[in-house]
């Protein structure tokens, strides 16, 4: 009871200014560098201490929990052999940890991460890395449709051929596509950067509300309310310093790709008479 009684650290930032009673839900980082903005149930790992999990003969709900064990022991360096193509592997990873999939995984691989890094040396399926919040994570190979979809922060990294709506609800951080991506791809994009080196299908960024789309090859087609727009100094140098983070680069040079933003003519859509949202449309 003593502890309802004490000043939180979120009283003193003016996060907000009543009494909390009874127990609540809220969770705050603290605003310390040194204490890096860690999750309070998460664990102290060492990327030297590493081992190596075979799960060829294990479920996927068995699988993750492991994963968890290990991490509370302090491994930082994991290791899953055979993956076998499973699906929700990697799920809710709240932590720092470099994590390494010798094989495929199924859909929804990797969803609800935050912080750790990790690398895939085969395929995934649909939905990888969904609402992703931090960290880096790498496909050696294809990926599903929506992949990405709702990412809020980190780098998510495909270096071969994505599926449709790459990026969709995409509401920050950066995806990059080494290939193609399929249609619909940054649909109702709201925040962050969509990097594809390949061509892009139809209806590239519909009813995108905000962000940024890189193109290195050609564009089907453009989605509503989406345009292309001017290539500045800043995004060319930001382009080539992201890419060179992973071994990546455009067929014609960064400086010939297609910058592609919202027009901005649906963010007061509801305000338009029927006979404008026409001319929209």
């Amino acid at each position: 009871m003593e502890e309802l009684g004490r000043e939180h650290e979120s009283h003193r930032m003016g996060m907000h200014t009543e009494q909390l009673t009874g127990r609540t839900q809220q969770v705050f980082f603290s605003p310390s560098e040194e204490r890096n903005f860690t999750y309070r149930t998460g664990f102290d790992v060492d990327f030297n201490k590493r081992t190596e999990l075979d799960v060829a003969d294990m479920e996927a709900t068995a699988i993750n929990l492991e994963l968890r064990r290990l991490m509370s022991e302090g491994y930082g360096t994991i290791v899953v052999k055979n993956p076998g193509a499973k699906h929700s592997l990697g799920v809710s990873i709240l932590n720092r940890l470099q994590l390494y999939f010798e094989g495929s995984l199924g859909y929804f691989g990797c969803g609800l991460i935050d912080g750790p890094n990790v690398r895939v040396s085969g395929r995934v399926g649909w939905s990888f890395a969904e609402n992703m919040m931090a960290g880096t994570v790498i496909v050696e190979k294809n990926a599903g449709s929506t992949f990405g979809a709702a990412i809020r922060g980190g780098d998510l990294v495909c270096k071969g051929d994505v599926g449709s709506r790459t990026g969709i609800d995409m509401k920050g951080g950066t995806i990059i596509v080494g290939g193609r991506t399929g249609v619909l791809s940054g649909f109702m994009m709201q925040r962050g950067r969509l990097v594809v080196l390949g061509d892009a299908g139809d209806n590239l960024g519909d009813s995108m509300y905000d962000g940024t789309i890189y193109v290195g090859g050609k564009i089907a087609s453009l989605g509503v309310d989406a345009v292309t727009g001017e290539m500045t100094e800043l995004d060319v140098q930001w382009l080539k310093r992201k890419l060179a983070i992973y071994g990546l680069e455009t067929p014609n040079g960064v400086e010939n790709m297609t910058k592609v933003v919202a027009g901005k003519q649906l963010w007061n859509y509801d305000n338009l008479e029927p006979t404008e949202k026409k001319l929209v449309l």
